[in-house]
């Protein structure tokens, strides 16, 4: 039996589920998915980046990530729309449950995509294409978005073809089709292929997924090391997956934060880490784990990126312990000239082993640490994240007390009630 697999995902998820709501639930005759506007953040706060377009401003040259004083200059009159997460919760919630109705296996990729094993599902839905258009009209006919979806016969391909054109379309991309649709794309347009990889690919003369195809595996391991293997697989659209009903758990954890006004200090810099770190830090305290490994991501006002890791003495999940790391990667990193406008902390290598390796040397009571961290994990779950705030995030700056990446609705999972959950 033909594996068969589906890639469903949202056109412009948080715009089209912020018109859908307007329109259909507060009665509104303007449907944002009409004419050109986006999803972002405070016009006056610089940090604001766009979340999401609809067509129309796409065709201003307004990209998905860019700041939105960008996106204003391109468009003057483009209409801004402030996130709503609990609604995007709420429609993906309601998405994934109508997926559930056409197989029982279903692997969330993220808020607006997910896989479907339609394996074995023919004497039920018919052939796969005709499967899919009533999967497609059915959410743009009860949910009220659309959605595109790709067929394949693995994930990977699926996903591929899920972003051939839009919106609201069925697409295939089965291994027969390969040498037509999939290789003469750019190398930008296959999964995991990102800026630094295109690059790398184009100083060897590899612009097009064929020509990454058909490339030396040997070269490419040179080239870009254990990921060069991986998109050439990829490139002949080879991939061993299967669809995980159950996610996985977490690899890794991170936070960044835009400042509202640029970073020109080190003591500026060490405050927005602290914050940050104090977000991952209870995070990882709430699922039971330790990090070995810290690293520090920078962007400075010239939009370049620069980052730097380090491996810690023994896994961890003391804030200040992960603080320390983070400063010690920003003294390495940062210059001091160019000024700052985003940092990040990220940790990996995680685990649930609660053993520590003591050092004679430091001399630090990491097990007092731990018992204070718990303490104040505590305190905030019980009164709120700013019940209690360390010294050094009270003296003002440019980050508030566990600032950065996730709202405080994502992060503690309040989520407007889905009608018949």
């Amino acid at each position: 039996m033909e594996r068969i697999i589906f890639h469903v995902d949202v056109n412009s998820a948080f715009l089209s589920w912020s018109a859908s709501h307007r329109v259909n639930v507060l009665g509104e005759t303007l449907d944002l998915r009409t004419v050109p506007s986006v999803v972002a953040g405070e016009r006056q706060e610089r940090r604001s980046i766009i979340l999401a377009k609809s067509i129309p401003a796409k065709k201003f040259g307004v990209k998905t990530g860019e700041p939105l004083g960008m996106a204003l200059e391109k468009c003057p009159n483009l209409i801004v729309v402030p996130p709503d997460y609990e609604l995007y919760v709420t429609a993906s919630r309601a998405l994934i449950r109508v997926l559930h109705e056409f197989s029982p296996t279903v692997e969330q990729y993220s808020v607006d995509e997910a896989w479907v094993d339609m394996t074995g599902t023919r004497e039920l839905f018919g052939p796969p294409v005709l499967a899919a258009e009533m999967m497609k009209n059915r959410i743009r006919d009860e949910l009220g978005f659309t959605v595109n979806i790709g067929i394949s016969t693995n994930k990977l391909l699926a996903k591929v073809a899920s972003d051939f054109e839009k919106p609201d379309k069925v697409h295939t991309l089965f291994p027969s089709e390969i040498e037509q649709k999939l290789w003469p794309l750019p190398v930008r347009e296959l999964f995991s292929c990102g800026p630094a990889s295109e690059r790398k690919l184009r100083e060897i003369g590899i612009k097009t997924v064929g020509e990454l195809a058909a490339a030396d595996p040997a070269l490419l391991r040179r080239k870009l090391y254990k990921p060069g293997e991986v998109l050439w697989h990829f490139a002949n659209g080879r991939a061993d997956d299967k669809l995980l009903a159950v996610p996985e758990a977490n690899k890794g954890y991170g936070n960044s934060m835009t400042t509202p006004w640029d970073v020109t200090t080190a003591e500026e810099g060490r405050q927005v880490l602290l914050s940050l770190c104090e977000t991952v830090g209870m995070r990882l305290r709430r699922d039971g784990k330790r990090a070995a490994l810290a690293a520090i991501s920078l962007r400075g006002t010239d939009f370049r990126d620069v980052s730097r890791q380090k491996t810690l003495g023994s896994p961890t999940d003391v804030t200040e312990e992960l603080y320390t790391a983070a400063c010690d990667l920003f003294a390495e990193l940062w210059d001091g000239k160019t000024p700052l406008r985003q940092l990040g902390f990220r940790v990996s290598k995680v685990t649930a082993e609660g053993f520590r390796q003591y050092s004679l040397i430091d001399g630090k009571d990491y097990a007092r640490m731990e018992q204070m961290d718990a303490a104040v994990d505590r305190i905030r779950e019980k009164y709120g994240e700013d019940a209690i705030c360390r010294a050094r995030l009270l003296l003002g700056g440019v980050a508030g007390n566990m600032a950065g990446g996730l709202s405080k609705e994502r992060r503690t999972g309040v989520t407007k009630p889905v009608p018949n959950e």
